[in-house]
């Protein structure tokens, strides 16, 4: 299982493969993970992908367990 490098910040592009892009906006996007990629925190498979490059960001109850990861321009929170 492939694991989603974010040593150097997180580029879709090196992964759009295997992610289904559902919603982007200027400053996020909302992926659906196609192709078994890890997370980059956990290690474990991930369902869905939120990048976000906001200073803030507000979310519901997502009912479901999650990892956060920064990079230096992005917040990325991946649902399990």
């Amino acid at each position: 299982m492939e694991r989603l490098d974010v040593e150097d910040g997180f580029d879709v592009h090196d992964y759009r493969h295997g992610l289904k892009l559902h919603a982007q906006e200027r400053e996020t996007m909302h992926l659906e993970n196609r192709d078994g990629f890890a997370c980059p925190a956990c290690g474990d498979e991930f369902d869905r992908l939120f990048v976000s490059e906001k200073r803030e960001n507000s979310f519901g109850d997502p009912a479901t367990s999650f990892c956060v990861v920064r990079t230096d321009g992005q917040i990325l929170l991946l649902t399990h």
